[in-house]
């Protein structure tokens, strides 16, 4: 296989803030991998939380270019296999290698990803769209610019049951709410309480991830469910959070791409847990590879490339939530220009 690597500077429509942070620009990177004449491209995503920059991401990979690019790639679920030992301490690398080699795999066969998989696309769940942390004035002011079905509202202020309550009177959408471990225990249960009759759907990760006791309390208390999301990252954690969470919200960049996402959901079902998707401000490239999972998911947050500026390629398409998908094989993401 040739290995190409693509780093990308992304500006946001908005400042995009969260309970511990705000942004402006989305660093990326995508990964192309090629091989008799056909071509995967994989995305991942620099995430400070995590300590992944994208120097850090193609330092990772390139120490393992060698290796990369005497494979010969068969099946993808065992590229990752053989990937995992030399990056199992770097996930976010692992998923855009194994997110390239899912797309050259369904290109082999001339298919689209989820027809490979046999899936139906018939009942796909709709995308929220993401309100970031800002004045109540202007979160009402995005949520009027940007009407949808079902909106993501960040919280983890002092006026979040507020915040709720003025956006309410400016739309009938489903709202959930992310609180990116800000709450405690009283908090979330409270908030809880107050914001059902509001319309909100469920919490996610309301809680620090390590406050497992808090949880319980919560998981057994709380007026809404509550999805897991810092508590769930890799594999092992879908057993940890059973007990603990209604559901977990799985991010291929964080679990290692789609070969353990697709474990993780098949566990989870078992657990008989909610199961949600997420994105980390991915761009068309990435999202295009989540959209295959949908008829697996309940829940989805893939408003990657609606919430950005600028993009890297041409892929699915959102229209009011649904998602359309590219009339190519593959996961139908082709770049604009590296």
């Amino acid at each position: 296989m040739k290995l190409t690597l693509y780093p990308f500077e992304l500006k946001f429509r908005h400042t995009f803030t969260i309970s511990r942070k705000s942004k402006d620009v989305q660093p990326l990177l995508v990964v192309e991998l090629q091989q008799d004449g056909l071509s995967g491209l994989g995305e991942t995503a620099d995430n400070s939380y995590y300590n992944m920059t994208v120097p850090r991401l193609m330092e990772s990979i390139n120490a393992h270019r060698p290796f990369i690019e005497s494979y010969t790639l068969d099946k993808p679920e065992a590229f990752w296999k053989d990937m995992f030992p030399l990056l199992q301490d770097n996930m976010f690398a692992l998923c855009a290698l194994d997110l390239a080699a899912w797309d050259l795999y369904a290109k082999r066969q001339n298919k689209k990803l989820y027809e490979v998989w046999g899936l139906n696309i018939s009942h796909n769940p709709l995308t929220d769209y993401t309100i970031g942390i800002d004045t109540i004035e202007n979160m009402v002011k995005k949520l009027k610019e940007f009407p949808w079905p079902i909106y993501k509202i960040k919280l983890g202020t002092k006026e979040d049951i507020a915040i709720i309550t003025e956006l309410r009177k400016h739309t009938t959408a489903v709202f959930r709410v992310d609180a990116n471990c800000a709450w405690g225990v009283e908090e979330t249960l409270n908030n809880a309480a107050a914001m059902k009759p509001l319309g909100v759907e469920f919490i996610e990760q309301p809680m620090p991830a390590a406050d497992l006791e808090g949880m319980k309390t919560v998981f057994e208390q709380s007026a809404l469910p509550v999805i897991a999301d810092e508590s769930c990252i890799v594999e092992q954690d879908v057993a940890r959070c059973h007990g603990y969470f209604h559901g977990i919200n799985i991010k291929l960049t964080k679990c290692g791409g789609i070969t353990p996402a697709l474990r993780m959901i098949k566990e989870a079902r078992q657990y008989d847990m909610k199961i949600m998707t997420g994105s980390m401000n991915e761009s068309t490239v990435g999202t295009s590879a989540v959209a295959h999972l949908l008829p697996l998911l309940d829940y989805v947050d893939m408003d990657g490339p609606l919430l950005l500026a600028e993009d890297t390629a041409d892929g699915i398409r959102i229209d009011n939530g649904r998602i359309i998908y590219a009339d190519r094989p593959g996961v139908g993401a082709v770049l604009r220009q590296a």
